[in-house]
């Protein structure tokens, strides 16, 4: 089969297929950047160690991005689909070292392809794809680590695993999964525990401007995250009820993954070995992270977004393949083949047709058209320049990232006004309602937001 024979120009040709359809199909299809790619930006806009949201990874990403290309959607789909392929590429990295046949890595990264996360959600660039790279990155440096025990393995796990926990906090259950593991095998693998702690010592020094920003803001994040997981209210059935539908999710989710898993298992009688190192280790990382997961949502009765779960399954391919490699017919590969070309070409079209005939979501937002409707009504009334925009993360991120000013983007005013000045060129966004009421300056309408305006005249 010509794909045995060229495994790896298959895998950098899939690799290369996914960063450019990814790129070009929301290019073509969306109006306005989503809703996480502006939050991320208005972040950017206004650096800091944290939001009042997320830890700040995701911002410094962006805005790194738009001091190189600026105002170009694309480039941000782009940088989300570097991050796409960073991932599946250490993935086939681990995969790589775990099989002796090479034809299974490739199988293990393409098989992802039946997991949503890792096509359709992905032009969105977030807190959950920012994780990706990392969480890849993190479990392979981890690994070499064990087994080579070189500083400089277990110095780069330090330093990827540091980043990973500045692009979420979710982060933590895959760095406890590890924990967990070597903990389990520690008389194999004591040599390693001097350079691990070396590495968790290398992690805590960049995250404490992070840490001391938490500390500041009265750790703001965290309680925003406990608020999204619905734990201010005690209530009982939710200790069974969100458990169940999480993982209710979970196997809705990974349908079409094992769809493509059976296309080439002959048979399931397949033997694991549960004392085999390689096997205890891709059960680690799959499994722990979700286990755990699971706990706490029966504990504290927490509801798990979906979305939260992106890189919890990087590994999941790896994993079947690998406990079923024994039961896979060479016959059946070229059937898995036709089911891995229809999922990677109907996820881009499914976006594209959803994008194009449903006109009310966000991406059809015209944020360039309301900034620059706000920009000529700033220039007949003052003659400075924006520099500062008050709202929320969308209709005032739209304007700081479309504005030719590229004012900062600021939540409330809260705490800010003594930085704050007529020279500097003001707008606040928000409820026209109250805005109109005490707006001490110009006030207009953009349905369904007004827009305060103060500057110098």
């Amino acid at each position: 089969m010509i794909l045995k024979k060229n495994i790896i120009k298959a895998f950098y040709l899939f690799l290369f297929s996914h960063l450019i359809i990814w790129t070009i199909v929301p290019t073509i299809s969306n109006v306005n950047l989503p809703l996480d790619v502006i939050e991320a930006l208005a972040w950017g806009s206004n650096l800091d160690w944290g939001f009042n949201k997320h830890p700040p990874f995701s911002a410094f990403a962006v805005e790194f991005f738009y001091l190189i290309f600026g105002k170009n959607d694309w480039s941000y789909y782009l940088l989300s689909q570097i991050f796409v392929v960073i991932s599946f590429y250490f993935v086939w990295k681990l995969s790589y070292d775990f099989f002796e046949d090479k034809i299974y890595p490739l199988l293990s990264v393409l098989i992802l392809s039946g997991i949503y996360f890792y096509n359709f959600t992905t032009p969105e660039f977030n807190v959950n794809v920012s994780q990706l790279p990392f969480w890849a990155l993190s479990v392979y440096f981890f690994w070499k680590g064990l087994h080579h025990n070189k500083k400089i393995a277990w110095i780069l796990f330090g330093i990827f695993s540091a980043l990973g926990f500045l692009s979420k906090y979710l982060f933590i259950y895959i760095l406890l999964a590890l924990l967990i593991f070597l903990i389990l095998n520690f008389k194999k693998y004591r040599k390693s525990i001097k350079n691990y702690l070396l590495s968790i010592l290398i992690s805590l020094i960049l995250l404490t401007p992070h840490f001391i920003w938490l500390f500041d803001n009265n750790f703001k994040t965290i309680f925003y995250g406990l608020e999204r997981s619905g734990l201010s209210d005690f209530i009982l059935i939710d200790h069974i009820k969100n458990p169940l539908i999480f993982l209710l999710k979970q196997l809705t989710i990974l349908i079409p993954f094992f769809i493509m898993g059976a296309a080439i298992i002959k048979n399931y009688k397949c033997k694991i070995n549960t004392k085999d190192k390689k096997t205890l280790f891709l059960i680690s990382i799959n499994l722990i992270p979700l286990i755990l997961m699971l706990i706490t949502s029966i504990l504290t009765g927490a509801k798990i977004r979906t979305m939260w779960m992106t890189p919890f399954y990087l590994f999941l391919g790896t994993l079947f393949i690998f406990i079923f490699k024994q039961c896979i017919e060479t016959k059946k590969i070229k059937r898995f083949y036709y089911i891995f070309l229809t999922f990677f070409i109907f996820s881009p079209t499914a976006y594209l047709g959803i994008s194009l005939l449903d006109e009310t979501k966000r991406t059809d937002y015209p944020g360039k058209e309301i900034a620059r409707l706000v920009q000529n009504k700033w220039n007949d009334n003052f003659m400075n320049e924006i520099k500062i925009v008050i709202g929320d993360e969308w209709s005032a991120g739209n304007l700081s990232y479309h504005l030719n000013s590229r004012p900062i983007w600021i939540n409330e005013l809260k705490n800010n006004t003594s930085n704050i000045t007529d020279e500097q060129g003001v707008i606040y966004t928000g409820n026209p309602k109250i805005l109109k009421k005490i707006c001490p300056g110009v006030f207009g309408t953009i349905k369904p937001y007004g827009y305060c305006m103060i500057g110098k005249r």
